[in-house]
């Protein structure tokens, strides 16, 4: 069992930044993926950034170039570094986490909102 607990999020401004943590404690596999998604309300959930544990990287076309995902794998933490917010961003934000490679999560952390005002 891995257990994820996520931090951040919150409201802000367009243009804004957030930074959002998450960190994983239990059976963690040295070799993991670990990264984010969100749900908008009426849309389906989607990835955002996902991070190999070896440092490969993945983004959504829809934060490419605003977004930076990170790890600090000592504490077996993920990070996304969310910037030049846009109202569309507004949704919760999901850790999730996946022993070996994939993105095809099966823990997950347990949401946290982020809103973003025009």
């Amino acid at each position: 069992q891995v257990q994820l607990v996520e931090s951040g999020g919150g409201l802000v401004q367009a243009g804004g930044s957030l930074r959002l943590s998450c960190a994983a404690s239990g059976s963690v596999f040295r070799i993991n993926t670990m990264g984010w998604y969100r749900q908008a309300p009426g849309k389906q959930r989607e990835l955002v950034a996902a991070m190999l544990s070896g440092g490969c990287t993945n983004y959504a076309d829809s934060v490419t170039g605003r977004f930076t995902v990170s790890r600090d794998n000592a504490k077996n933490t993920v990070y996304l570094q969310m910037n030049s917010l846009k109202p569309e961003d507004t949704a919760v934000y999901y850790c999730g986490y996946r022993s070996g490679l994939g993105y095809d999560f099966n823990y997950w952390g347990q949401g946290t909102q982020v809103t973003v005002s025009s």
